[in-house]
């Protein structure tokens, strides 16, 4: 009798064995028994609300005494004797909060998320090697390595988070290395200078369009071309006020000969594809006010990043204080320094430049290996790089990369399996060999004024940025920063021939010459994505510009004096839609009221009594976008599908132009698929009534409201991966064309402000 029990726990204990030892799931790759281990598992990683984070810090790396102070938001006041101590805390501290953010990003910043993701990811890693992000970060690495005290800095830091890193046992792993079952390697100079490129990757992809438009110029003439995708908007407020004087440039372009034909000569070997397609919309806000237009007398600055918001968030906030220096603001885990904040004597903040730093070159090679391309009429040597990409389960897949005049080759017949490039695409792009960005940051950290303001930021080279600065003296001003090439007109809205020297880039625009304003007798300077200058400037300066908020800061700061901070306060939080408010009467005027629905004509009484606010409760925002993105299909879909693949619609912007402007827009406005020819009334009309049918659907499902219906969310960095740490069904408000610019995937990521 005692063999049956004896048999009984022994299969139960095989069982819990197999069961323990299996991973939770897709999601959970951790054997489920160290998972739920009381000792070393999820629960170790649970604190206590009223945690106390200070600590002694025995470090020998340590050359001095130093001190961190948490305020009671946990914010980290850093204080220390020496730069080197100074930065190896605040590595120390990064990866205390923020090790597995650290850690993911620059991993799949090298190309290497498959290691963590699997086979998901490797279309993701072939595109980051084959953008050469890891070769860019080895040319910036070395030209730090020429400046001693720069790499000890960049070193102290390293050092800092490897320090962290060395304390840490299974039991105190950061919860998302226990989920996907994997510890963090050490950190090195080398990665930070990724996370940079990663930024630079975010910051400057997405403003150029070469793909598209080569796609696009197939189906539109130049002229449409320029109508729908202007480069200088009617309606648009520069960054620099107007009027501004701008000095001519001494070299003048001499144009390739029938540059045109040659662009076009093979129309379909490109494939405008984007397998892992940046946010064209991610922007930011920011301005500076000067004492005459502030109730204190003093300047008030403001800075809103639009950069997605997740959790952990992509800043850190922080103090770093010295005997010579002492400033505050936002980190970015995995660099050091303060990126956007303020000191002593002054404030900066920055916005993208929406500039486009990147081209495209079509290479003829000599045969399939690709080890030879033909240049300026010989056969000229590639350089390859074969890429290992490890996949977390299965065998690695190999790459190999070559690398041209230009650049590396990013596209071409072997690029995925699900993109055919019949042409062999390199790219040119600027961050592929700067100099030390992050100098920049330790300067303005430092900087007393103006003049230093400007030193600091001429090492500034990707991505392009605005720059806006104000100083306890009074004085404010902005400059558009970053290495931008200095080219012909039309170089680069288009993929150019890879054979002909001619059509690289010929130098870099003088930086005494980048777009800057000081001490506007107006008071005031924003930039919020637009394009910095109007068309005087003498410099062809192609880009994806953002025009509507930016018309929106300048609407009310123009008309607002006494300003306080909390009057700063409340315009970053603005929920007023500018756009709206022009666009809005033209489709009033071509709406035929006696051809709507019932349920059309309520919700055009509705938006009839429209303030045009995009709050949380706003149902016209609602009916507003339902009805603008049915007449943006009626009036561009037919035209744009005869290019076979997917590309930009207009900007809402031109929209609103062309509609005041050319209220019939018949070439477009007409459906090219029906024999009658449809105005702009009927495709209005008809617009509204389809959205009408969409809107009764969310009215019944109780999401009329703006906010219920997009349902804003913060996600975890792992996004479906972990839904159980995201913060869904957020009650607030905005749109990409609206001050306080968030979209469903909130995109507003803290606002600053200095006075």
């Amino acid at each position: 009798m005692r063999l049956l029990p004896f048999c009984f726990s022994a299969l139960v204990t095989v069982l819990l064995l197999f069961i323990l030892s299996r991973p939770i799931g897709n999601k959970v790759p951790m054997p489920l028994g160290n998972f739920l281990s009381p000792q070393t598992g999820f629960w170790q990683n649970a604190e206590d609300t009223a945690f106390d984070y200070n600590m002694d810090l025995l470090q020998s790396d340590l050359k001095g005494n130093a001190r961190v102070y948490f305020d009671e938001r946990l914010v980290p006041h850093v204080f220390a004797e020496n730069d080197e101590d100074l930065y190896f805390i605040q590595g120390y501290l990064h990866a205390r909060f923020r090790l597995f953010q650290m850690d993911l990003q620059t991993k799949a910043a090298e190309g290497r998320a498959s290691e963590i993701a699997g086979p998901a990811a490797i279309n993701y890693d072939k595109e980051q090697r084959r953008l050469g992000m890891k070769f860019a970060a080895e040319n910036t690495l070395k030209e730090i390595e020429k400046d001693k005290e720069a790499l000890a800095r960049y070193t102290s830091y390293t050092k800092g988070i490897n320090a962290y890193i060395n304390t840490l046992t299974q039991s105190t792993l950061p919860l998302e290395y226990k989920i996907l079952n994997f510890k963090p390697e050490q950190w090195s100079n080398l990665r930070t200078m990724l996370l940079l490129k990663m930024m630079a990757k975010m910051l400057s992809s997405g403003t150029e369009n070469d793909l598209e438009n080569t796609t696009l110029r197939t189906i539109l003439s130049p002229t449409q071309l320029a109508l729908l995708y202007p480069q200088v908007n009617d309606s648009l407020v520069p960054i620099i006020p107007k009027g501004t004087l701008f000095t001519e440039p001494m070299r003048k372009h001499t144009l390739p000969a029938n540059v045109d034909s040659v662009y076009f000569s093979n129309p379909r070997a490109v494939v405008a594809n984007e397998k892992y397609p940046e946010d064209k919309d991610n922007g930011s806000n920011n301005w500076v006010v000067a004492g005459n237009k502030t109730a204190s007398g003093a300047p008030i600055l403001c800075n809103d990043p639009h950069l997605e918001l997740s959790l952990p968030s992509i800043w850190y906030e922080m103090q770093l204080s010295t005997p010579t220096s002492n400033a505050y603001g936002a980190t970015l885990p995995g660099s050091p320094f303060v990126i956007i904040g303020f000191n002593d004597n002054i404030a900066w903040g920055v916005t993208n430049s929406q500039r486009d730093v990147k081209d495209y070159y079509a290479i003829k090679f000599k045969d399939h290996l690709k080890k030879e391309y033909w240049f300026d009429s010989a056969w000229k040597p590639a350089q390859q790089r074969v890429e290992e990409i490890k996949i977390k389960g299965q065998a690695s897949v190999f790459d190999t990369v070559s690398y041209t005049i230009f650049g590396p080759v990013i596209y071409d017949a072997a690029y995925a399996d699900t993109v055919a490039h019949q042409a062999a695409l390199a790219v040119k792009w600027t961050a592929h060999h700067t100099s030390d960005d992050g100098s920049t940051f330790y300067k303005l950290n430092r900087a007393a004024n103006y003049n230093e303001y400007v030193d600091a930021i001429k090492s500034f080279e990707c991505p392009g940025q605005n720059f806006v600065f104000a100083s306890k003296t009074g004085d404010i001003a902005i400059w558009q920063q970053g290495k931008f090439p200095d080219r012909w007109q039309g170089q680069g809205q288009y993929v150019m021939p890879g054979q002909d020297s001619s059509y690289l880039w010929q130098g870099y625009i003088p930086q005494n010459e980048n777009p800057h304003a000081l001490n506007p007798e107006r008071g005031f300077l924003e930039s919020a994505n637009q394009r910095p200058v109007d068309g005087t400037y003498p410099y062809f300066i192609p880009g994806t510009y953002i025009t509507p908020r930016g018309i929106a800061i300048e609407h009310f700061l123009s008309r607002m004096n006494s300003i306080s901070v909390q009057n700063m306060m409340q315009l970053q939080n603005n929920y007023y839609n500018i756009l709206a408010n022009d666009m809005l009467p033209v489709f009033l005027e071509h709406t035929d009221e006696a051809a709507l629905t019932t349920e059309a004509k309520k919700y055009l009484g509705i938006i009839k009594q429209w303030n045009f606010d995009a709050g949380p409760t706003s149902v016209g925002q609602t009916v507003y976008q339902f009805w603008l993105d049915s007449l943006q299909r009626n009036i561009w879909v037919d035209e744009l599908k005869a290019a076979g693949t997917q590309v930009p619609i207009p900007g809402e912007q031109t929209l609103m132009e062309l509609l005041k402007i050319d209220s019939t827009l018949l070439n477009f406005v007409d459906d090219k698929n029906t024999p009658q020819l449809e105005t702009l009334t009927f495709q209005v009309t008809k617009a509204l009534n389809s959205a009408a049918a969409m809107l009764a659907i969310s009215e019944k499902d109780g999401k009329l409201e703006w906010a219920k219906f997009k349902e804003p969310a913060i996600y975890h960095l792992l996004k479906s991966n972990l839904p159980s740490f995201a913060r869904e069904h957020l009650p607030v408000g905005g749109a990409g064309s609206v001050i306080n610019a968030i979209k469903k995937v909130m995109g507003q990521a803290g606002a600053w402000w200095f006075n």
